[in-house]
């Protein structure tokens, strides 16, 4: 099994493709990696922060790896910068992503309800051509609303559905915590307990713990159980042993209990 993992390296603060290449391996899939962007740390709380976009080095990555035959069975994008990277991924999918095999796209826009920086309605836009790609897409609750408009979590998944057949809504704010809104069958949540705070790289640890779930042969509910189990998890040994969370989540020894789970359940 190979996957493609598209995203940014962050050198420092634990998120993008030096928490997905680690977590994918972990899962027992090969995992290759095509980097849109390198930063001297994440923008999450850095200031002064080095950037140095790859869109000339990642037309020229594809071009040889075309000579070598490679394909994958499943790809996954996370951030991108631009709406020409946009582009460049749906190209991607084109060329390398076996027949039959699995696209994940995490929409990265924003959080508490804003865009990040440099992003915009018009970026939004691009991004949902996408997610309508895709096999499964994976927005945070403030993504969920910038792709549709509405805060409803359940008219919004409604919403993504008519674009991409498996939409997942992470991290949305419910009474008693959080809770995972899915489309398996019709709506489905998830419920998560709550854990207050910001927590930089979650998103990226849960993301990349998903596809490896997903090429491990587990349905998408038990996917998600395990990976929402896992990321509990890191988020609590980090709330006890870290003062600075922009520094990523301590996921690494809450890894082994896992992958250990995942073992007893995967099929492949």
């Amino acid at each position: 099994m190979r996957v493609l993992a598209i995203n940014d390296i962050s050198c420092v603060g634990k998120c993008s493709l030096t928490v997905a290449l680690p977590v994918l391996t972990a899962c027992g899939v090969t995992c290759d990696i095509l980097p849109t962007a390198l930063l001297s740390t994440h923008t999450g709380g850095f200031t002064g922060y080095t950037f140095l976009p790859l869109d000339d080095e990642m037309k020229k990555i594809a071009d040889h790896w075309e000579t070598l035959g490679l394909k994958y069975d499943l790809i996954y994008s996370g951030y991108l910068g631009s709406r020409a990277q946009i582009a460049f991924v749906k190209d991607i999918k084109r060329r390398f992503l076996k027949e039959g095999g699995v696209f994940v796209v995490d929409p990265v826009l924003g959080d508490n309800f804003t865009f990040y920086k440099g992003f915009d309605e018009a970026f939004a836009k691009e991004m949902l051509s996408l997610c309508a790609e895709a096999d499964y897409i994976l927005p945070n609750e403030t993504e969920s609303f910038l792709l549709t408009g509405t805060r409803d979590f359940s008219a919004a998944l409604k919403a993504l559905h008519k674009v991409c057949p498996h939409p997942v809504i992470t991290g949305a704010k419910s009474e008693n915590g959080y809770d995972i809104y899915y489309m398996e069958g019709g709506e489905k949540k998830l419920a998560i307990p709550c854990v207050e705070g910001s927590f930089h790289g979650a998103g990226d640890v849960f993301a990349s713990a998903f596809c490896g779930c997903l090429m491990r042969g587990l349905s998408l509910e038990r996917a998600l159980t395990l990976t929402a189990k896992f990321c509990y998890n890191a988020i609590l040994r980090t709330q006890k042993e870290v003062k600075d969370r922009k520094y990523g989540l301590n996921y690494e020894r809450e890894i082994f209990p896992f992958l250990a789970d995942l073992e007893a359940e995967a099929k492949s």
